[in-house]
């Protein structure tokens, strides 16, 4: 049983930071794409920021050089540091993990995993 559990989100003030993470368990596969997306109230849900299997990294436009995502392996947890907040990134946020991701790495219906969300509000 996979789960994955985030952390981090809160309140802050625009130009403010805020780290999240996310706590995988029970992914056995040797081999993982991660990633964070973002979702509005009845809107789509959006890629923030992935990590392929083979390390390689992409980033919405929206968030570069703003956000930085990482993986530490051993503690099998995703973060992503989001620096320079603006109100439009105030959303609820996801992490997600399925086992591969390629080209299609902002296209939410190919990860298997997600978890329940951690609010990000930026006033």
């Amino acid at each position: 049983h996979v789960q994955l559990v985030e952390s981090g989100g809160g309140s802050v003030q625009a130009g403010g930071s805020l780290r999240l993470s996310c706590a995988a368990r029970g992914y056995t596969y040797d081999t993982y794409c991660m990633g964070w997306f973002r979702q509005a109230p009845a809107k789509e849900r959006k890629a923030v920021a992935v990590i392929d299997m083979d390390g390689k990294i992409n980033y919405a436009d929206s968030v570069k050089e703003r956000f930085t995502v990482s993986r530490d392996d051993e503690q099998a947890t995703l973060y992503l540091q989001m620096n320079s907040l603006k109100s439009e990134d105030s959303d609820m946020y996801y992490c997600a993990v399925t086992f591969a991701c390629g080209v299609s790495w902002s296209n939410p219906q190919i990860f298997s995993y997600w978890g329940l969300g951690t609010q990000v509000t930026v006033s």
